[in-house]
Parts: C-alpha cells; sequence; structure tokens
C-alpha cells in the first residue's frame, strides 16, 4: 500500500510501518562490501540532516546544493532538507567547473555537499568565484582536503551536529506548517545548447505524480529496486522516491560502470534505465549468439520468434496465446530465456520502466520476447518525470511510449507539438521569467518541444522539433531515429547523424574497438592504431555492408551515404555530450568540421 505523505515526512511515516525491515543497501565510497539500512536507520539519520541543518543556519526555501554521485548519503541530504521545508538543487558528479559555477551563483547556494575528491576539487577551485558559497560538506571520507581550507567538512562530522537532535522540537514545527506549495527541487537542465535552466519542482508536483504513477506503475514492498541512473536524473529521482513511498528495498549503485556486477550481486527486480542500456544488452547477447555454433544459433532465434509471437503478438494486444504457443513459450522461458536473465542478474525480473531517448522497436521486441518486462515512457524534467507509459497488465504498442497518466491532459498542436497541462507540470523556470512565458501557451500548456500524435489512446513521438534537420534538397530528416537504428549494431558504439543544409545524410561514428580489433585480426587486417582502423577500407566496407543491411526500412533521402570512423568517444570533456550524454550537435559540428567537410567533398 502507498504511503504518498509529504516528502518531510515520507520517511519517518515509513518507518513507524516498516520499523527494523531494510531500505537500503549500499557499498560506501570506493567499497566492495554490500551493507545496509533499515527504516528506523533512516529515519533517524534524516532527523540528524535535519538537526544538523538549522544548526548551521539553513533557513526555509533556502537552496543547498549536492553535487555527487549516487550514495545513501544524498538520499539522507535531499529528505533531510526537506525535513526542514529546504530546496535541494542536484548537480550532476560529471559536471564542470563551469556548469557548477553558473549553477552555484544563479542560485545563491551557501551550503554545498560533494561526493568524491573530484567534486571536492572543482568545488574548492570555483569557491572564490561563487560569493555566496560559505562551506563544502565532503560525503567521503577518503577525500584529501585542501591545507588552507577552514571551512570545509567530512559529512561524518556534519551529522555530530545534529546528535541528540537538539533542534528537534523546531523540526517538527516546520514539518507542520510544510505545504504542497513548497518547492523540493530546482534540477538544472543540462541542454544540448546555451545555459542550464532551473526548472522547479514542488512537493505537490511529486505528490501528484506519486499518487498518479501508482495506479499504472506497480512496484511493491516486495522489489529489490536498482537505482542505476544518477539521483540528478528526474527520472531516477522521481523513479526512486516512488518506490520508497511503495515500501521497496533501494539498491543504491554508486558508479555507473559497476552496474551490470551490482545487478550480478544483488538481483534487482526492477530499474529504472535509459534505451542505451538495453542496446547494450542485445549487442551483448547478439554478440555470444553469433559466436556459437550454426545449432545453437538456430535455436535461439527460434526461441525469440516463439517469444516475440507469444508477448508480443498476443500479450501486447490483451490477446490470450493459444495453447500450443504458450506450452512451447513456457519451456523455452524455463530453459533459454532463464539462463539469458541469469546472465543478467535478473532471474526475479518484474518490470524496468524505460525511457530518456527514443527506444529501437527491435531493442523493444527482443526484451520483451525473452520474458523481461520493459516498461516504455516518455517524460521530462518539466513533467517530473512521466508523462506516459505503458501500463503493466493492459495492452501496449510497440513504438508507442505508452497512456498518459491520470490527471495529466495532453494535446497535439497545429504544428504537431506535444503540449501537457496538469498537476505534476512545472510552475516555471527559477529566476527566468522570460523562459518561463515562452514554454508556456496563451491557455497554460507547456511546450514539450517533441512532436508526437495520439492513437487509440497511446502517445507516439516522431522526433524533438528542434533537432528536425532540413537538406539541402528540402527534405527533413530526423536524425534520432536514424541514429537508433543503427546503434543496434554491435561494433556501433556512438554514433551521430548530419545532415542539416547538406546534400545527403553522412554520420559520425565511434565503433566498438575491442571487436572491431578482433575483426581486424581475425581477417588479416594490420594496424598499430585505431587511427589505422578508421582510415581501412576494408574496415570501412565491412561497417558499410552492415548500415545498408540496418538502413533499408529508411527512404533513399534518410539513408547514410558516407560515415567517418573516429579514434575517440564524444566526450563531457569537450562539450560534445551533456551530462546525460545526450549529444550536443552543434559542438561536434564545430569540433569535426574538417571531418565533415571531407566527406562532403565531390
Amino acid at each position: 500500500m502507498q504511503n504518498n505523505s509529504h516528502l518531510a515526512l515520507l520517511i519517518h511515516e515509513q518507518a513507524k510501518t516498516y520499523g527494523d525491515r531494510e531500505v537500503l543497501i549500499y557499498k560506501d565510497f570506493g567499497g566492495t562490501e554490500w551493507k545496509s539500512y533499515s527504516w528506523n536507520q533512516f529515519s533517524d539519520t534524516v532527523k540528524r540532516v535535519s538537526n544538523a541543518l538549522l544548526n548551521l543556519g539553513v533557513g526555509i526555501q533556502e537552496n543547498i546544493g549536492v553535487f555527487s554521485q549516487n550514495s545513501v548519503q544524498y538520499l539522507f541530504c535531499d529528505f533531510g532538507a526537506w525535513g526542514i521545508r529546504a530546496v535541494t538543487i542536484p548537480f550532476y558528479a560529471t559536471s564542470s567547473e563551469q556548469q557548477i559555477q553558473f549553477m552555484l551563483t544563479d542560485a545563491r547556494i551557501r551550503l554545498l555537499f560533494v561526493g568524491e575528491q573530484e567534486q571536492y576539487d572543482k568545488a574548492r577551485r570555483v569557491q572564490a568565484t561563487c560569493h555566496t558559497l560559505e562551506r563544502i560538506i565532503v560525503f567521503d571520507r577518503g577525500v584529501k582536503l585542501n591545507d588552507e581550507d577552514t571551512m570545509a567538512m567530512y559529512f561524518d562530522d556534519f551529522l555530530k551536529l545534529g546528535d541528540g537532535l537538539p533542534r528537534q522540537t523546531e523540526v517538527e514545527g516546520l514539518q507542520a506548517q510544510a505545504s504542497m506549495d513548497d518547492i523540493a527541487n530546482i534540477l538544472y537542465t543540462s541542454g544540448t545548447t546555451g545555459d542550464s535552466k532551473g526548472v522547479i519542482l514542488t512537493c505537490g508536483q511529486y505528490h501528484a505524480a506519486f499518487e498518479a504513477n501508482h495506479k499504472c506503475v506497480p512496484v511493491t514492498e516486495d522489489d529489490r529496486v536498482l537505482n542505476f541512473l544518477p539521483f540528478t536524473h528526474i527520472f531516477e529521482k522521481a523513479w526512486k522516491i516512488l518506490c520508497l513511498t511503495e515500501g521497496a528495498r533501494l539498491i543504491v549503485n554508486t558508479y555507473p560502470q559497476q552496474v551490470q556486477q551490482t545487478m550480478k550481486e544483488q538481483h534487482p527486480t526492477c530499474m529504472s534505465s535509459v534505451p542505451r542500456f538495453w542496446e547494450k544488452v542485445y549487442q551483448g547477447v547478439q554478440a555470444k549468439i553469433d559466436s556459437s555454433s550454426a545449432m545453437q544459433r538456430k535455436i535461439f532465434r527460434h526461441a525469440i520468434s516463439i517469444g516475440k509471437r507469444h508477448n508480443i503478438d498476443y500479450l501486447s494486444k490483451g490477446i490470450k496465446p493459444p495453447v500450443g504457443l504458450h506450452l512451447e513459450y513456457e519451456i523455452l522461458n524455463k530453459t533459454i530465456f532463464s539462463l539469458v536473465r541469469k546472465e543478467l542478474g535478473l532471474e526475479n525480473a518484474h518490470f524496468f520502466p524505460t525511457a530518456g531517448a527514443a527506444v529501437n522497436p527491435i531493442i523493444e521486441e527482443f526484451v520483451h520476447s525473452i520474458g523481461i518486462t520493459m516498461d516504455v515512457g516518455y517524460g521530462l524534467t518539466e513533467s517530473l518525470a512521466t508523462v506516459s507509459c505503458n501500463h503493466i497488465g493492459g495492452p501496449w504498442t510497440v513504438g508507442s511510449v505508452g497512456i498518459p497518466i491520470e490527471g495529466l491532459s495532453v494535446k497535439i498542436s497545429d504544428e504537431g507539438e506535444v503540449l501537457l497541462k496538469g498537476p505534476t507540470i512545472t510552475r516555471g523556470y527559477y529566476n527566468r521569467d522570460d523562459l518561463t512565458r515562452q514554454a508556456f501557451t496563451e491557455d497554460g500548456y507547456f511546450r514539450t518541444g517533441d512532436s508526437g500524435y495520439l492513437k487509440d489512446g497511446e502517445l507516439f513521438l516522431k522526433e524533438r522539433i528542434k533537432d528536425l534537420f532540413k537538406t539541402s534538397n528540402g527534405k527533413y530528416i530526423a536524425p534520432q531515429m536514424i541514429e537508433s537504428k543503427i546503434l543496434v549494431d554491435k561494433y556501433v558504439d556512438q554514433i551521430a547523424i548530419i545532415a542539416d543544409q547538406r546534400k545527403f545524410v553522412s554520420a559520425l561514428i565511434i565503433p566498438v574497438y575491442p571487436l572491431l580489433e578482433e575483426y581486424a585480426r581475425e581477417h588479416g587486417i594490420k594496424f598499430e592504431s585505431r587511427e589505422d582502423l578508421c582510415q581501412n577500407a576494408e574496415i570501412y566496407q565491412m561497417m558499410m555492408d552492415r548500415i545498408d543491411t540496418l538502413q533499408q526500412q529508411l527512404a533513399h533521402y534518410e539513408q547514410i551515404k558516407r560515415f567517418t570512423l573516429l579514434p575517440h568517444a564524444f566526450s563531457m570533456e569537450r562539450g560534445e555530450l551533456t551530462n546525460t550524454l545526450k549529444i550536443k550537435r552543434r559542438v561536434l559540428n564545430e569540433n569535426y568540421k574538417v571531418q565533415i567537410d571531407k566527406m562532403y567533398e565531390e
């Protein structure tokens, strides 16, 4: 049963119900041993944080920064701050100094919590130019503090300010005054162009979102939920709090590169993720199948076809499968598919919310075919995550982003833009009344910037309106759609489509180099470096053949005619990716101008 208390009270109310039941499973920064907190311990620590914040003079609706990877301390800070009606502003752990300087200054942040050495060092370097920043509080005890830094302190020492709960009467008074209109977070969107925008999210928005999602997302107190995406991301932030309202356990994964190991060690039943995660799973499974015997490949492909018929052709449409098909699927599910899920650490898979980018239908069908329920959805920071999702147990369509949640009005403008109105929609952007006015229509609908359409109650997306490219021949190209088709190939790690104001479509491609190097060795292709591989004619032709196979269903003007293989990945350090790993196309066009121009030489 859901407990949808105000964020100021949620953890304490849940502790009354669950007591010493385990709720948080985690590792210390850099640690190897899994540890846990009970609901009572969670509640007690949150109370200490609330008391400590008051002892540092934090006021009602004051902005507090959190610059860290996922950690239990992150959770303590969020709920401790909400307990005294303060506002938390999360920074991505990979944010640049320029980004954090902008956010610290814009939000006039006085207290900043940081995770590890990298975050502390960045914060320390910008402190001199951020005149409001008074104190840095460090989660990881292993961080070496600057010898001249007299205002930094470790989180352990910060907690001691709350020992004995010296301000608890005042804390409870503030909680009694807590309002749904209180701001809970200001989330600065990383954006692919321009400065970040601070999206205002209120306690009332969270409350409405949890009420609506409870009716269509079946997470329960029996679920073990792996937190993989950054807590800074609204998808993960809202999802993990929703799970707490349902009494579920949270498995906190601090380092994204360790997620597959965490899955095998902790066996989650649920996990929110972006499509790229499942693309990697698909590529990994396909690579194993490609290296198996002809008979094994035939058996697996038959199993996938049965899984698709059973789970897609029948169940997704709300139709009961024929008895013979069901019996064959059950046998394959208990043998072949169960082995695939066990290899992933998903023996007890319940369901897996997936959003953040377009999901390739091939990937969606594959995941469902092997017996994993992918719950595809759509949302934005401004909508407090969920706009729509597949309602598990009901019919759904491959390629849609599900049914809009209850209480949210969705309409399509004359230009095809998805417009939103309802209790989960932001009131606007922090300190930016101009952007707020631009973001809403005259009748109060929020402009998403996404084009789409509604069909039989389901929402289908086309493309980001601003991302549509127009070739010099007047044809419109949807780059993300093309990219998602190519990304299923096991040799492709990253891709950026080039087409705007060009006479044909080209691409910049980052290969999966271990696989490409293996291919070169097996085919006697000599190379000394990645640059050699990128320039090799045989490698280029092999990649072109694979791309041609994947783009057969595209219109001729949408198909990639030329591409360039690059010897290094797109990176945040060079400004080519946002903190959520979205491509900054303008920067790529600048950074790779020489390579791009060469593709269009006659």
